[in-house]
């Protein structure tokens, strides 16, 4: 049995090693997506951006119905093909003998998964939880910290309801006070931002929650300059990246956060229900897991990995999702995906009543966009965009953001964009 475990680890170790990008293709379409390929390697990410060759390929990779349009990928990202065929063969595996194949072999590759989540992410595998979304590791840290009646934790009004929702219950619970920043966005100054946070702190604050980009309009915040002003008095540091992560090309080490928390399904491609956790490995024993052990003190990360029966189809999956993205290149995607969102921006952004409410700096947005047209409810204008001409977008009402978010991915084609122009500017015009 230890040499059937030992040999099914050294597979899958290199499995989710890297790969040529060629490989995810048939023979047949391997020397075109080469030549497309090293083109596109040859010249900068900016530039390779702007290579429809390359990205064609991107697309054949991706299984979307040709009968809608999906550009709420900022929701929940579809898996590339390799992922799809991956997680089956995972499946069907644990079908044959689910006990056996999933806590006697499968169970034992978690660690070359947390090694290769790593390695992407720029931080210790020994820092790495694997877990199922970013609210789940988010959880894991809000009702993980010691907190006494009268602390003070800052969070601003735009951030994700159930991160608010999970504070809030500690609040409820436990008596601490939430401190509320309330950004007026777009903002396209970083002091701007960074103020009313560190105005927000008092000798009572102990945690500050950033949202990296938030979901609602894309907006991306200076996080590590605000980290550094929350480090100066003793502030744990909290980063929501759910929309970061696999998007933005950056390490964890670069925002120097206490706790960090992501979906993997969203940008990185991987199966529905996977995320990811990290926590400063200084800070790994003050954190009580959300899911008890018997070690719960411990300095081991895989404390928090203690969830119960989960989908090892999912998680085993992660891998190839890996592969794909690197063989991409996270500087390459963060342009193309920027590229995307300025492409079908810039053409409406000068009709008549409608206006863009993201911003156009690289440094302040990438592929999320949120647009509105006066006169007209962001819910009305995605029930057209969806009835009428089958794009699939998420409209928008919170806390000073109204409008229609527009999300697309690698997969995206530029008809697919041509497709939303046209769309808006026949609805303003109507």
């Amino acid at each position: 049995m230890q040499t059937q475990r030992r040999d099914f680890i050294i597979k899958m170790s290199a499995l989710i090693g890297a790969v040529p990008f060629v490989s995810f293709f048939p023979l047949k379409a391997q020397d075109a997506v080469q030549s497309a390929y090293n083109k596109a390697m040859g010249t900068t990410p900016e530039s390779a951006a702007r290579d429809e060759d390359f990205w064609a390929w991107v697309q054949e990779s991706y299984t979307s119905n040709p009968n809608l349009i999906n550009l709420n990928n900022g929701g929940v990202s579809p898996q590339p093909k390799v992922v799809q065929d991956a997680f089956d063969t995972y499946n069907r595996m644990c079908n044959e003998g689910p006990s056996y194949y999933m806590w006697r072999i499968l169970d034992q590759g978690r660690d070359l998964l947390r090694r290769k989540l790593a390695k992407l992410a720029g931080c210790s595998e020994e820092e790495i939880a694997i877990c199922r979304n970013t609210t789940e590791a988010l959880d894991m840290v809000i009702f993980g910290l010691n907190l006494n009646k009268g602390d003070e934790v800052v969070l601003s009004k735009q951030d994700y309801p159930n991160v608010i929702n999970a504070w809030k219950q500690r609040e409820k619970r436990d008596g601490i006070v939430i401190k509320w920043v309330n950004l007026e966005l777009p903002l396209e100054n970083d002091d701007v931002i960074v103020s009313q946070y560190k105005n927000a702190f008092t000798d009572r604050t102990k945690a500050v929650n950033i949202t990296h980009i938030i979901n609602w309009d894309g907006q991306i915040l200076p996080a590590r300059k605000i980290a550094d002003e929350a480090h100066k008095t003793g502030i744990n540091v909290i980063v929501d990246a759910a929309h970061t992560f696999a998007h933005l090309d950056y390490k964890i080490d670069d925002l120097d956060c206490d706790f960090y928390g992501t979906s993997l399904h969203k940008w990185l491609c991987a199966p529905f229900g996977t995320g990811m956790l990290r926590v400063r490995k200084s800070k790994i024993q003050t954190i009580w897991p959300l899911y008890p052990n018997d070690k719960p003190e411990s300095d081991d990360i895989r404390k928090f990995e203690v969830l119960g029966t989960r989908s090892f189809p999912s998680e085993e999956a992660i891998g190839n999702a890996i592969n794909f993205h690197n063989a991409i290149g996270t500087k390459r995607k963060e342009e193309r995906l920027r590229f995307l969102k300025n492409y079908w921006a810039e053409k409406v952004v000068g009709l008549d009543r409608v206006k863009i409410h993201t911003s156009f700096k690289p440094e302040y947005s990438c592929a999320l966009c949120i647009f509105s047209i006066d006169g007209m409810d962001p819910g009305k204008i995605g029930d057209i965009l969806l009835d009428k001409y089958k794009v699939h977008t998420t409209s928008i009402n919170w806390e000073n953001i109204h409008g229609v978010r527009v999300t697309p991915h690698v997969y995206t084609t530029l008809n697919d964009l041509d497709v939303l122009v046209g769309a808006i500017t026949d609805i303003a015009k109507s």
